[in-house]
């Protein structure tokens, strides 16, 4: 016992949330950091118009001036890159956000009140489900017309089915928890208990949702750009570039 009590505690390392971090996520984060200073800042990456072209350095290839080399009219394809994150994440912002919005408020609506109203909201989101999102999406830029906003509504209107079924499943784990019905039982009323026990409880796996849809906003907008349903030319919008460099 006494041997016991005098051995030296064992010191455990103390090591900062940075350190903890695996380097993969670290990396991501960078990647994630340089998109967003691009979008925001591209004037701080390149001093070059990434519009106005100048035919006599059509082109070229690589090099320190140029190291993503020039368009066929002149123009730095690096500047063109940096200025089109600008469009391609505000986009991906928009088509979240419209998404998130209409999708969490059909959910929580469909989840709370229940009965008819549910089986209605729920049918019309199966129907959404059962067309496929890029489908979805064309058909809604015919109505809407062509364009960067345009693309990015119709990228968020297709996620709204995701986004109305997650949220209805979790409004409907919430609404029968045991604090939900005392809180209820007490005397409170729909719509106070509502916005007050039910939605801050049901929006964590939402917000996830949306953080995943993210990136495939991204990628839809730049597939639809592709196409040639988004920004016109010569806006250096990601899809587009794609488009002019595949001759």
């Amino acid at each position: 016992m006494t041997a016991l009590s005098e051995a030296p505690a064992r010191r455990v390392p103390r090591t900062g949330a940075l350190a903890r971090l695996r380097p993969s996520v670290v990396l991501s984060g960078l990647v994630l950091l340089i998109a967003l200073a691009w979008a925001l800042v591209p004037g701080w990456f390149t001093p070059l118009d990434p519009v106005a072209g100048n035919p006599a350095r059509a082109l070229l290839s690589p090099s320190g001036a140029h190291p993503f080399g020039t368009d066929a009219t002149g123009r730095d394809m690096l500047a063109r890159v940096i200025h089109g994150a600008r469009y391609s994440l505000s986009g991906a912002l928009i088509a979240v956000t419209v998404g998130f919005v209409l999708g969490t408020a059909i959910g929580v609506l469909a989840g709370s009140v229940r009965g008819a109203l549910d089986e209605i909201l729920m049918r019309v989101v199966d129907v959404l489900l059962a067309i496929p999102s890029l489908l979805l999406s064309l058909s809604i830029i015919i109505i809407l017309g062509f364009g960067t906003a345009q693309v990015a509504v119709a990228v968020g209107i297709a996620s709204v089915a995701a986004f109305a079924r997650l949220a209805r499943s979790e409004v409907v784990r919430v609404r029968g928890s045991d604090y939900v019905e005392a809180a209820f039982a007490s005397g409170g009323r729909f719509w106070p208990v509502l916005l007050r026990h039910v939605l801050p409880n049901s929006l964590t796996a939402v917000f996830a949702l949306a953080a995943l849809q993210f990136g495939s906003a991204v990628l839809a907008i730049s597939t639809l750009g592709f196409l040639g349903y988004g920004a016109p030319p010569p806006t250096p919008e990601w899809g587009l570039l794609i488009a002019e460099g595949r001759t």
